[in-house]
């Protein structure tokens, strides 16, 4: 009997300690900066257009996959860096740097019956869809998918294994140094 109340005070102060471990690993990986490609048709939104829109910045839209999205809600925050990527041109490739400028919000062109991107589900009480804005830093070279498959530095990055077809992926710290030291 003695030693039970040990025991539970010891335990007790066990679980105290592992919740302040855990917030402060939530903390730290909030705090933390991360980095994406995110991709864009450049008939839609090329980084030139980006950098001539108001503040050099553009709403994310249009985005329909699940995953992608919830990267924009759950993950994204401002101050990310982000490889602004042409998709489903005649060569794609990084064409730019951007960040991530805004905390998520509501999709509007969910909402747009006229839209290509309207969800019939989506409610303005309970929108399905969110973005980002993100705020263009500047036009590099073009670095084209061939030549990212070729950089064995590269050889784990999401956007270049087999069937990898989401819009945003995580791009590690690793990846964007190299980018940023060897490919622009």
């Amino acid at each position: 009997m003695h030693m039970q109340p040990f025991f539970f005070c010891a335990s007790f102060f066990a679980c105290r300690l592992s919740r302040l471990v855990m917030l402060a690993v939530f903390i730290l990986v909030k705090i933390a900066m991360r980095y994406w490609l995110m991709k864009s048709e450049p008939d839609e939104v090329s980084i030139d257009d980006a950098l001539a829109a108001p503040d050099q910045t553009v709403a994310w839209t249009g985005v329909r996959n699940y995953q992608a999205r919830n990267f924009m809600r759950d993950v994204m925050q401002v101050g990310d860096g982000v490889l602004f990527y042409h998709s489903s041109c005649p060569e794609p490739g990084i064409a730019g740097l951007a960040e991530v400028a805004s905390t998520p919000y509501p999709d509007e062109t969910q909402f747009d019956p006229q839209s290509p991107y309207h969800d019939p589900k989506a409610t303005r009480e309970s929108p399905r869809w969110m973005l980002v804005d993100v705020r263009a830093v500047r036009k590099t070279r073009l670095v084209p998918l061939a030549e990212m498959r070729a950089a064995p530095a590269l050889e784990d990055m999401q956007v270049l294994r087999k069937g990898s077809r989401l819009s945003i992926t995580p791009v590690t710290k690793c990846e964007w140094n190299y980018i940023l030291k060897k490919m622009l």
